[in-house]
């Protein structure tokens, strides 16, 4: 149960920040290199938040790709998600005791 409310969370964060890459008069070239740098980074570092959180992909790349997008948006949106993966496991903590 746990997992399935964590990819819905990534999967909405995920979504939100591709959207911010079409402006009105095109595409936003800040977000775009934002997104690159992003995954770039978690290639190279081999950061996973899906594997973190104990979801395994079928392709390895794609956790990290996928956590370099959720990177890009910065740290206080990184913090305001893991802050709402916190409350999942503190529910679900209080709920099985």
């Amino acid at each position: 149960m746990d997992k399935l409310l964590i990819i819905a969370l990534f999967t909405e964060s995920i979504w939100e920040t591709i959207k911010l890459i079409k402006k009105e008069k095109g595409l936003s070239a800040d977000r775009i290199g934002s997104i690159v740098v992003g995954i770039l980074i978690c290639v190279l570092a081999k950061v996973d938040l899906f594997k973190f959180f104990g979801i395994n992909l079928s392709i390895e790349y794609l956790g990290y790709a996928l956590t370099g997008l959720i990177v890009s948006r910065g740290s206080n949106f990184l913090h305001d998600l893991l802050g709402s993966v916190d409350k999942i496991y503190q529910n679900l903590k209080n709920i099985l005791k």
